[in-house]
């Protein structure tokens, strides 16, 4: 039923997963794993291998799985109503990824495929359902083929074989949020003679427009090269068979590719000798280099593609400069990431041309810095919606505010939204159905608790206010776990609290539920899979390394091994099931980043934040966690207040 298996350079291979088409094997039963995989797993910037099956065996429909490096493989089984036949998916710029079927769904009348999205814990979502073509007046695409491609506006472009007006195919974009639009009908008809099904997807290529090829239409109804403008304007660039004999290549159905010297290179499956031809298409576009891995940590070996190389070349990896590396021939260098490297391009540059990678480089366990908030603010409240975080509330130097600063992760930009209404600092906050809630918090100068609950709806800019809480506090730390919110420890009539209290936004009711072993306020908490995680903290003794787990389905905490720094009012968040802890005070500001996993029950010492703080808002943002303002010293209208943003890629 097929393998996935690694091989080293020095051609040692080893198998990491025996697919079983739902047989029953190494102990697993069922829908699992399918079978006959035809696609090779690309690595996400998570450095785990993803990729998807079509489950031709056994009746399946195919899955969309990750593996790690040691062999242990997940997967999402589709069951028609949610695809069939999976194409390779794309990972985004957010770290999700978007993929497509080219059959089933949930429109029984067509069945014609579906755009799916996995975000990178794991949940499913089927974006789009495709509906094909009905009458001329309502259609849609049909059968999808190809891997999708985000383009330079975070659209994912894609291509349909049949439906669209003419039932010859189409071109789509969806958002990552799901909206989606049908860009283009495929006709071939006279006098015209279009392009017609497609059966690869699209190339981005590095003017910003995309490319691709139809099998059929054009001149001679043998296939032809196109061109789709960001604006939606669609240009058909080539005819296949415009030369005696077919010599240039007929019915082309793999993606354009383009090299680094800015050519475009392709295969077409027959031509005059029957056998088919690789051709390459020029648009005059530049040079540039490309990556043969677009993420690692400082120290790790990249291999570069380009143009023009020699050994006083320059490599850069988000404009720092890469002190070592070797040169193969003119076309080839492979660079080490340097101390201090960020996010962003890799650049080689040779006497006066300067080439620059398409992709952006991930530097692992690492921090860089976003756009500094319009306003310095220690204590606020923070939810992600979308691409945006919403840092809400908190104090500044001279007054607790109520100011709704937006940071869009995608842009690295700020705007402002509407106000809370009533101003806090220190409160819990969560997102629950695309809704922030702010919950608690301190109202006064004096650090006066309250339990008032304000929700912002980004949607309609609006504020309500919800069932108030049963236990009026701040410094408390909120978790969501499916349609729920739990708000933990805290300080109220009393200081540092145990109490533990369950809101559900769709009934806006509150329960009471299992108080901690150690009152605490300020902790760091997060949904680690099932198991919430609360540690550290400040306790009536002072800061505390106590780390706590709560199962949802019994209502039981058990102790869990302390974090080695003792703190609280730290930037904090979970990302890929492990609880990130950065800063916040352990007898002063601290620079210490520390990871636990709660599989392993263990803390790990990471790289320092470059500027520790106090009381900062904490994000988690497309795999990143962000750290929003704080102070020096983490009492409110006193110390200095920071506008940083701080931002650390696991």
């Amino acid at each position: 039923m097929g393998t996935i298996f690694k091989v080293t350079p020095a051609g040692v291979w080893t198998k990491l997963w025996d697919f079983t088409a739902g047989t029953a094997c190494d102990g697993y039963t069922g829908l699992l794993d399918e079978g006959a995989p035809i696609y090779a797993p690309f690595q996400a910037v998570n450095g785990d291998f993803y990729g998807v099956d079509q489950g031709v065996y056994a009746g399946t429909y195919g899955i969309f799985y990750q593996i790690t490096t040691k062999g242990k493989l997940t997967a999402h089984p589709f069951d028609y109503t949610d695809g069939y036949e999976p194409n390779l998916p794309t990972q985004g710029s957010d770290g999700n990824f978007y993929g497509t079927t080219q059959y089933g769904g949930g429109d029984a009348a067509c069945e014609c495929g579906v755009v799916y999205k996995v975000t990178a814990g794991g949940k499913f979502t089927v974006l789009h359902v495709f509906t094909g073509y009905v009458s001329s007046t309502a259609y849609d695409g049909n059968r999808p083929i190809g891997v999708l491609v985000q383009a330079n506006d975070g659209d994912f472009y894609g291509t349909t074989y049949q439906g669209g007006a003419y039932n010859e195919g189409s071109i789509f974009k969806i958002s990552a949020s799901g909206h989606y639009t049908l860009v283009y009908s495929f006709q071939f008809a006279s006098p015209a003679l279009l392009g017609q099904l497609p059966v690869a997807g699209l190339t981005l290529g590095t003017d910003g427009n995309l490319y691709g090829v139809t099998s059929r239409g054009g001149t001679n109804n043998y296939g032809t090269i196109f061109q789709l403008t960001p604006g939606g304007d669609v240009t058909f660039l080539y005819n296949f068979c415009s030369v005696a004999g077919c010599a240039d290549g007929i019915v082309p159905e793999t993606p354009l590719v383009q090299h680094t010297n800015g050519k475009f290179y392709g295969t077409a499956s027959g031509n005059s000798l029957c056998c088919g031809v690789f051709f390459s298409f020029d648009m005059g576009l530049s040079p540039f280099v490309t990556l043969e891995a677009t993420s690692g940590k400082v120290g790790t070996k990249v291999g570069i593609m380009g143009q023009g190389f020699s050994s006083s070349s320059v490599v850069k990896f988000g404009g720092v400069k890469a002190t070592t590396f070797t040169l193969t021939g003119t076309t080839y260098i492979v660079a080490t990431v340097p101390a201090g490297a960020v996010d962003g391009k890799v650049t080689v540059t040779t006497d006066a041309t300067t080439l620059t990678s398409t992709k952006t480089f991930i530097v692992h366990n690492s921090w860089s810095s976003g756009a500094v908030m319009p306003t310095a603010l220690q204590f606020p409240a923070t939810g992600v919606i979308g691409s945006k975080v919403y840092v809400v509330g908190g104090v500044t130097n001279t007054a607790i505010v109520g100011n709704n600063q937006v940071y869009n992760s995608a842009t690295n930009a700020w705007t402002n939204a509407a106000a809370m209404p009533t101003p806090v600092f220190g409160p819990a906050s969560a997102v629950v159905g695309g809704i922030l809630y702010v919950i608690g918090g301190y109202d006064t100068t004096s650090s006066t608790a309250t339990g008032i609950v304000q929700a912002y709806n980004p949607t309609t800019n609006t504020w309500s206010t919800k069932t108030a809480m049963p236990t009026a506090r701040g410094s408390a730390a909120a978790v969501v776990d499916g349609t729920a919110i739990y708000v933990i420890g805290g300080n109220g009539t009393s200081l540092r609290l145990d109490t533990v209290e369950k809101f559900v936004p769709s009934t806006d009711t509150w329960t009471e539920e299992t108080p901690l072993a150690v009152g605490k306020s300020e902790p760091s908490a997060g949904l680690l899979g099932t198991t919430i995680v609360a540690a550290d903290g400040f306790t009536t003794g002072g800061n505390t390394g106590d780390n706590e787990a709560y199962d949802t389905s019994t209502n039981v905490w058990s102790a869990k091994a302390s974090d080695p720094t003792a703190r609280n009012a730290s930037c904090y968040g979970s990302i890929s099931g492990l609880l990130y802890v950065a800063s916040g005070y352990s007898g002063g500001p601290s620079s210490v980043t520390e990871s636990y996993s709660a599989t392993t029950n263990k803390w790990t010492t990471l790289t320092a934040i470059p500027q520790a703080v106090i009381a900062p808002g904490s994000a988690e943002s497309g795999g990143r966690l962000y750290c929003f303002g704080g102070s020096n010293n983490g009492v409110p209208l006193a110390g200095t207040v920071y506008n940083y943003v701080q931002i650390y890629q696991p």
